[in-house]
């Protein structure tokens, strides 16, 4: 087994994002930023992984298939994983009750079997979010494996069902699933620190740029040093990291972590894979 395992994922949010979850369907500027991250950003991270020939998972929302169908097809056509990122970018609190959420899944399901000829086994909630009735229906829609949570590090853990979360009662833990969640990071994503979003004044997003990619390299470093067979997760989208000089700081990223002995790149579906087939461990956040 390797000593690290690093997963760089991507949420080809486009437009989707503007329209969805900021109400900017009538703004061109803010819609020409998620028309740079197709025409753009994504071309560029394409060019870098096969440069350095290293995998990558594309959560890609159906919306986006739908209306960049050729970028879309040539992440597919290029060797990358596209797995399911909900169809619009909506946080799922926001659905009218179960029926509606499972529609849009099912409709974001379709159009990546249109792309890659098979139904993807991995979800990550548009809006890193779940409603009451979100595991429940990605059980039922058979997908094996979510990256939305941040119940852990670099461990990935069996997401619980059944919790309860009283205002004046302790915390009920719930119970296990078969749901395996790989857990993802504010502080390992670039949209919080590196997109300026002015309308939201929680997401003013004008970091040093510099010191973002310093936390980076500190965090893996801290991992690689002390988490045994630790998964690094990073949480990219091509119209923010797709910007310049970011794609070549994201390159001096990967090619300090390829100096370490032990690291390799992997998708997030392949871990999950080796976990299911007892070769990697999860850890139960939980305690039990």
């Amino acid at each position: 087994m390797p000593n690290a395992t690093v997963c760089l994922t991507y949420d080809f949010d486009a437009v989707s994002v503007w329209i969805h979850t900021f109400g900017a369907s009538n703004a061109p500027t803010q819609l020409s930023r998620g028309i740079y991250g197709a025409w753009v950003g994504a071309p560029r991270l394409l060019d870098l992984h096969d440069k350095h020939d290293i995998p990558a998972t594309w959560f890609v929302p159906g919306h986006t298939i739908e209306s960049f169908p050729d970028r879309v097809g040539e992440v597919h056509d290029r060797g990358y994983d596209i797995q399911c990122h909900g169809w619009r970018h909506v946080n799922p609190a926001t659905f009218d009750g179960k029926e509606a959420e499972q529609s849009e899944y099912e409709r974001a399901i379709s159009n990546i079997e249109d792309v890659t000829g098979r139904k993807p086994t991995g979800f990550r909630s548009p809006a890193w979010e779940f409603s009451e009735h979100t595991l429940e229906i990605i059980e039922e829609l058979g997908f094996e494996w979510d990256s939305s949570q941040m119940g852990n590090d670099f461990a990935p853990y069996h997401l619980r069902k059944n919790w309860k979360a009283p205002d004046s009662d302790p915390f009920e833990l719930g119970d296990s699933t078969d749901i395996i969640e790989v857990p993802i990071s504010w502080k390992r994503a670039d949209f919080p620190a590196l997109m300026f979003v002015w309308e939201q004044s929680i997401l003013w997003g004008y970091a040093n740029e510099r010191a973002v990619f310093d936390l980076w390299k500190t965090q893996f470093d801290w991992m690689y040093e002390n988490v045994e067979d630790g998964i690094f997760t990073l949480a990219m989208h091509p119209q923010v990291i797709g910007q310049p000089p970011r794609t070549r700081r994201l390159e001096e990223l990967i090619q300090h972590m390829q100096t370490k002995p032990g690291v390799e790149f992997a998708g997030v579906d392949t871990v999950v894979t080796e976990i299911r087939d007892g070769e990697r461990e999860v850890f139960d956040v939980m305690g039990t």
